[in-house]
């Protein structure tokens, strides 16, 4: 048996996840999610990670590996660290085993990969920091049209004549928006065009990485925005030669560390194997 804890630190939020793999079962324990909102994501990851290991019912000593993933790589309790992109692949693939390509869209920007029938990450873009296709700037559009984080996705699918927000610049997008406010556009409206705009973007993204007829998960913190996620299929369907479906789960936001601490499992169990000793501090 293998006990193992992921900790995926993002811009927005710390989720922790802890397993035990014994004869090939995955077993997912508990978990733990913690906004930032400017607080200390070290100080956070900590109080995470306590949580989870509580509602787990397991000791830190009990675990055999924590895994980090994301910016968690200067925990100081960590054991070994695993690229973001390779985590959310496993934690993808841990949600739905037919998923092939992952769509993660975060805080800050978009990522689109796709994997071999291993969980290999074989090819993957990203948007550009500075566009406006982020959980941030949704999040920043949001407050100024006075609507809770959660209501965002509903209001959007709400939408019956939806304006589209032409630029990839964070700061003209929300110029655009101030001016459809002042116009009178809906709220729903707004949020659609907005969805529909950065769709767009990542519907491209998909394709330039080879995706066709392939299964979609989305995970990160927009994953559960279901206006973007009809936003996605809308656009995808547009787009000659390909053929796939957009999928969410309500863990969707695990992903990372959920990949993080299979993978933290797998590397322990090959040291143990060659005869290395290791053990989580």
């Amino acid at each position: 048996m293998t006990l193992t804890a992921g900790i995926d630190v993002g811009t927005g939020a710390v989720k922790v996840a802890v397993f035990r793999i014994e004869n090939g079962k995955e077993e997912w324990l508990s978990r733990c999610t913690l906004r930032i909102r400017q607080r200390d994501p070290m100080q956070l990851s900590r109080e995470a990670f306590d949580q989870a290991l509580e509602d787990a019912g397991v000791k830190e000593s009990d675990l055999d590996y924590v895994a980090t993933t994301g910016e968690g790589e200067a925990i100081p309790f960590h054991t070994g660290h695993f690229y973001s992109m390779t985590s959310h692949a496993r934690g993808a693939r841990f949600l739905d085993p037919k998923t092939v390509a992952i769509l993660d869209c975060g805080a800050l920007h978009g990522r689109a990969m796709i994997t071999d029938a291993r969980g290999k990450v074989t090819n993957y873009k990203m948007t550009s920091q500075c566009a406006s296709g982020s959980g941030q700037f949704l999040e920043n559009i949001a407050r100024y049209l006075g609507i809770a984080q959660d209501e965002i996705g509903d209001l959007s699918m709400q939408a019956d004549d939806p304006e589209e927000v032409s630029s990839i610049c964070a700061v003209l997008a929300e110029t655009d928006v101030i001016n459809m406010v002042s116009r009178g556009i809906t709220s729903p409206n707004i949020l659609k065009g907005i969805h529909l705009s950065m769709a767009s973007r990542l519907a491209r993204l998909l394709k330039s990485i080879g995706v066709k007829s392939d299964l979609i998960m989305m995970t990160g913190g927009l994953a559960l925005d279901e206006g973007l996620c009809e936003a996605m299929r809308e656009q995808l369907a547009k787009m000659k030669g390909v053929d796939a479906k957009v999928i969410n789960n309500p863990d969707s936001i695990y992903a990372g560390a959920i990949g993080a601490a299979l993978w933290g499992a797998f590397r322990f169990d090959k040291l143990a194997a060659s005869g290395t000793l290791l053990k989580a501090s």
